[in-house]
């Protein structure tokens, strides 16, 4: 976190000022009007001066299904950065580019879906199991990583101007929902209070109490019997009773029919609506809120509460500065300012800062000098799609991995290129036989000094139900594997005695087999955006220094895993996993060698702490050093550690910094049964170092962080 960093504060007399002028509005209309307003596909009240207005928009990784705009790496991809400010510049880049495209569309009468200043991002769900295909969509499998860089996207998408929001973000999906895709409108997902609040809450309630979220999206699934976009205890006990939450409520799309049809806890369309809206939902997405009018004159739900949820609707657009009448300071960004030069070097920047280096004998960087012909093998070498995971926009160039090679290198170096195989089938021709373009790759093999295999997954196998046409089990994963022949082909390129290089473009975690023992060199590059190939050309080359860690763990195989519908974290991600990971959470080599010098921690104003750690760049190569703390309880069925802190530190060559870390007293609670937070009595141990304290982070990176000891 930068030292100039702090939240966002809204002018709250001008938040009441909307909200009374949201009051007037409403108050002028009929109840026909107000139910029509909830749904998102918002009609025009022309006598009014209301103009349509369709609430559904994506910016998950940059504007996306409008047409052209900067295709920034996914999410999880840039939650590999451990870089609060990169975040909060990416939403800022986004929501200006969001603006472009809306101050055009509204230009020429477009108020199409896709086309309005209401983004349903970040998704701020936990990674808690490698099979759920929309785990690319998160922040990772950390709470605490996961309200960071969730806190910063949304303060970059809704920026920092005390009068205006440039626009409205939208925390998603509350809550405890991280699969089975193919079971969702049916699922009730079973969580005691602990892990609730531990771990499905944790995220949720930071960035509502941070950034003043203007929005909150409902998930599909039930929660201990209470379908989300209609859970009391969710949406009212916790949400705007515990978390203070103020802004408005959406359903995920068609989420409210599941509850007579998948759900089973009502029986009618009708009685559905009466229970989303009385429990707080303002807005469908979807067309049951047509019944809304009839549920009011059969007595299910009052007119004040629909009246209430438009107030908090009409409130958010007014606070965007978009209701007739109104000037924004943002009307002046032009559509010239979506995709610019400016904002693709900004995407080189965060593709460059989101790769992990997992293993390197030495190979890395490469000389190109030293290279005469070099293999690209692989059926991710070329696939734009590989890029960019789901929910993207359009990008005017992409820099497939092939391409960006091509690109760096020139004629300098002759570049061999084959597919290798299909991504998940045996055969790329389908009048083929089974490894049609394994000769090929073989032939590659032999004439190449050095072999780069670009392997791993797309939005085509991992994503949501139905989305795309996923190939696997409705966009989840059925086990970690490489799919299709890709192993094979990674044998073959292992056989051959060249020296190999795995680039595993993917948005989750993958067994990589033998792999980890005999590549060269491994990157996890996730979906880097629609300039990851020149990305991943300029770290290979060392133009560019590798500063990305794992903020998910890769595990052996779905084994050690418990059931994928167990909601429990007992066995799941590095807090509690009992097993010996393969690449663990908070992982990541550099060309740079970090050492941490010193460390120590005090306690100051009863119970916060102050950390102050040297850390040393002892090579000859400037980089960027991940430095992480870790928080550990001696409390029985605490985690084992928690991460706390981290901040990313820019260290020249043969230098030390001084790094200071200030935790506070949140950082020392301990999640009770009951859900209630606690501070334990006795000693904690604090861990400051380059990755989490695990016996296999300490053989990769070949230190150990500093275990300070305190006692409260």
């Amino acid at each position: 976190m930068s030292e100039e960093y702090k939240n966002v504060n809204f002018n709250e007399e001008k938040v009441g000022e909307y909200r009374k002028m949201a009051e007037e509005l409403v108050g002028r209309m009929t109840l026909k009007e107000k139910c029509m307003q909830t749904l998102n596909w918002a009609p025009a009240i022309e006598r009014l001066g209301v103009k349509a207005y369709n609430w559904w928009n994506e910016a998950l990784h940059g504007v996306a299904r409008a047409g052209v705009a900067t295709v920034f790496p996914q999410a999880v991809t840039l939650a590999a950065s451990f870089d609060e400010d990169l975040m909060e510049e990416v939403g800022s880049i986004v929501s200006t580019e969001g603006r472009a495209k809306f101050n055009n569309q509204q230009k020429y009468s477009d108020h199409d879906i896709y086309k309005g200043l209401t983004f349903w991002a970040p998704n701020i769900n936990i990674f808690r199991d490698p099979r759920w295909g929309r785990g690319h969509e998160t922040f990772g499998e950390d709470p605490y990583l996961t309200s960071r860089m969730g806190t910063r996207y949304i303060e970059g998408l809704q920026g920092r101007d005390e009068n205006n929001l440039k626009a409205a973000a939208c925390t998603k999906h509350y809550a405890v929902h991280s699969g089975p895709e193919d079971i969702r409108h049916s699922f009730d997902a079973k969580v005691d209070k602990k892990d609730l609040y531990e771990t499905y809450l944790y995220a949720f309630k930071h960035c509502i109490e941070n950034t003043k979220v203007e929005a909150v999206m409902g998930a599909y699934n039930r929660v201990n019997g209470e379908p989300c976009c209609g859970s009391k205890t969710l949406l009212k006990d916790i949400l705007r009773d515990e978390f203070g939450f103020e802004g408005h409520v959406t359903s995920d799309c068609w989420a409210i029919q599941d509850f007579f049809k998948g759900h089973m806890v009502c029986e009618t369309p009708l009685e559905a609506v009466a229970l989303a809206m009385n429990n707080g939902c303002d807005l469908n997405c979807g067309n049951l809120f047509e019944n809304l009018e009839e549920a009011v004159k059969q007595g299910l739900v009052s007119e004040e509460r629909v009246t209430e949820a438009c107030v908090n609707l009409f409130t958010t657009r007014f606070k965007l500065g978009i209701m007739d009448g109104q000037k924004s300071a943002f009307d002046s960004i032009t559509f010239e300012e979506s995709d610019s030069v400016k904002n693709r070097e900004a995407n080189l920047k965060a593709a460059l800062s989101s790769m992990v280096l997992l293993k390197n004998d030495g190979i890395l960087p490469l000389n190109r000098e030293k290279i005469n012909t070099l293999g690209v093998v692989g059926p991710n070498a070329d696939n734009r799609r590989a890029l960019v995971g789901n929910y993207e926009g359009t990008s005017s160039r992409y820099e497939t991995v092939l391409l960006g090679l091509q690109d760096y290198l020139g004629d300098t170096t002759r570049i061999l290129y084959s597919q290798g195989c299909h991504l998940f089938k045996d055969r790329v021709e389908g009048l083929g036989r089974p490894d049609d373009r394994i000769s090929e790759s073989r032939g590659v093999f032999e004439l190449s000094d050095v072999v780069i295999c670009v392997m791993g997954l797309d939005s085509g196998l991992e994503g949501e139900e139905g989305d795309q046409g996923n190939a696997y089990a409705s966009g989840d994963k059925k086990d970690l594997e490489l799919p299709g022949m890709q192993n094979k082909v990674l044998s073959a390129a292992f056989e051959s005695g060249k020296p190999v290089i795995l680039v595993l473009l993917s948005g989750s975690a993958l067994n990589i087999g033998e792999a980890k023992e005999k590549a060269a060199a491994i990157v996890y590059a996730g979906y880097p955006g629609a300039m990851g190939g020149t990305a991943i050309a300029k770290l290979l080359f060392g133009e560019a220094n590798f500063s990305g860690h794992l903020p998910v763990t890769f595990y052996n195989s779905v084994s050690e895993l418990p059931e994928f519908t167990d909601y429990s974290m007992k066995g799941r991600t590095y807090r509690y996993m009992t097993t010996k990971a393969q690449f663990p959470f908070g992982f990541g080599l550099s060309y740079s060698d970090f050492k941490i010098k010193a460390a120590d921690a005090r306690v100051y104003s009863e119970k916060n702490i102050e950390i102050n750690a040297k850390v040393a760049n002892d090579s000859d190569l400037d980089g960027r050093a991940v430095l992480q703390v870790y928080v550990s309880a001696n409390e029985p069925g605490a985690p084992k550690y928690q991460l706390k802190g981290f901040k990313k530190v820019l260290i020249p060559k043969r230098t030390t910094k001084d790094v200071v870390f200030e935790l506070s007293e949140d950082a020392l609670e301990i999640i009770g049964n009951d859900g209630k937070p606690f501070i334990g009595k006795g000693e904690y141990t604090v861990y400051i170092g380059l990755s989490q304290p695990d016996e296999e982070s300490t053989s990769l990176m070949g230190q150990a962080p500093i275990a300070v000891r305190v006692r409260l």
